[in-house]
């Protein structure tokens, strides 16, 4: 009776399940933690994004404890644990991702884009990573052991954007499946930004280019301001419906910043609701680092192709931006700024900043990069847009 107690109690403990005598668990959670200490590393001491780090490492670590069933359903008893209940809720539902762009809108100035309105295609030009990667996951498909759909390569295009609120939006339509790596991955490469792209911005521009200082942006009205999301909602409702999701809630959370008759509601949004939702989000992306669906040639291509995506993202930008220089160079733009055309809003506009500080402490960039840092946020949302208007046509065809 003794014996049969023990050995009870020694299979309910996580010694017992990171020795793989448990279904489902072993070693290679075991390595999922130490990824989520990692993560925990970059936020708190590197200072990594820790809004979006801490949440998700910690996450990871909760969903990778042996029989805790903290991101899962219990056999025994059939009890959901809390994290899947906020997965269930909130990711695959897509419901987080428009509260999220609600609570961007809020805290985003779109004037730096309506005073100078031709960075736009510095934003357009960073998505060129999107569809590199879809054509790039549908090449990976003839790897053995490595399949993905069309559908899954869509939403795994969408990673190039560096938006992680888009990535799961447009998975959870088009892959469910894969929300979970390409939610991981999505959020990784925007918070690891600020190491990702200032090698890329090096590599394509010179001292000179990089010490190019701007003319100061003209002031932008209220009125403007006003008009801007009403005339953006207006225009995407009519050409691409399918992004109106997006766009309506990321220009509703601006409009009531702008308007200045609701600041109750865009506080809010801005604050406690943005705060709430990204704690949910990143724990609900944290667990599924699970090591049973993480560890697999699927997740890493999902991993390479996302960061190639965001690398050619970002050096699209860099590129056009040089290109415009040279058809108009009366008016030249650092090309720094054009690596803030992806979607991590302000995250690419300080790093753009800060690299061209480094030739110049006196030239500030900031506020120029914010114009296609929102241009790529809207860009985004565009091509999330036509990704899901045009994949379930072409997989009918």
């Amino acid at each position: 009776m003794i014996g049969s107690a023990f050995n009870q109690l020694w299979q309910s403990t996580g010694l017992f399940g990171f020795l793989g005598f448990a279904d489902g668990f072993g070693w290679g959670n075991l390595v999922m933690i130490i990824i989520g200490f990692v993560l925990l590393y970059l936020a708190i001491k590197k200072g990594f994004e820790p809004l979006l780090l801490v949440p998700i490492g910690f996450g990871c670590i909760l969903a990778n404890i042996p029989l805790g069933y903290i991101a899962g359903i219990d056999p025994s008893t059939g009890d959901v644990g809390f994290i899947k209940q906020l997965f269930d809720m909130g990711i695959a539902t897509g419901l987080f991702p428009i509260l999220i762009f609600m609570g961007v809108g809020a805290m985003t100035d779109f004037g730096p884009l309506i005073a100078n309105p031709k960075t736009l295609f510095l934003g357009a030009a960073a998505q060129l990573g999107i569809f590199a990667a879809l054509i790039g996951a549908l090449a990976l498909s003839f790897i053995p052991g490595i399949n993905f759909s069309l559908f899954d390569a869509a939403s795994i295009g969408i990673i190039g954007g560096a938006d992680g609120p888009t990535a799961i939006y447009v998975t959870s339509r088009l892959a469910p499946n894969l929300l979970g790596p390409i939610a991981v991955a999505a959020y990784s490469y925007m918070a690891l930004v600020p190491i990702i792209q200032p090698p890329i911005m090096r590599l394509l521009t010179t001292k000179e280019e990089r010490m190019i200082k701007m003319n100061q942006l003209r002031p932008v009205s209220k009125l403007e301001k006003i008009l801007f999301p009403l005339i953006v909602l207006t225009t995407c409702a009519i050409l691409l419906p399918s992004a109106t999701p997006l766009i309506g809630s990321l220009m509703f959370g601006n409009l009531a910043k702008e308007c200045g008759v609701v600041n109750r509601l865009s506080d809010t949004m801005q604050n406690a609701l943005m705060n709430i939702v990204t704690i949910f989000l990143g724990l609900s992306v944290g667990s599924k680092m699970e090591a049973q669906y993480f560890l697999n040639l699927n997740t890493l291509g999902i991993l390479a192709l996302g960061m190639v995506a965001f690398s050619l993202g970002t050096a699209a930008g860099v590129l056009i931006a040089k290109l415009m220089n040279k058809l108009d160079p009366k008016h030249p733009v650092n090309p720094l700024i054009g690596s803030a055309g992806v979607s991590a809003v302000p995250m690419a506009a300080r790093v753009a900043s800060k690299v061209g500080q480094e030739s110049d402490p006196q030239n500030f960039l900031l506020m120029h990069a914010m114009g296609p840092n929102v241009a790529g946020v809207i860009g985004s949302a565009v091509a999330a847009g036509v990704l899901l208007a045009v994949v379930p046509f072409m997989a009918v065809l």
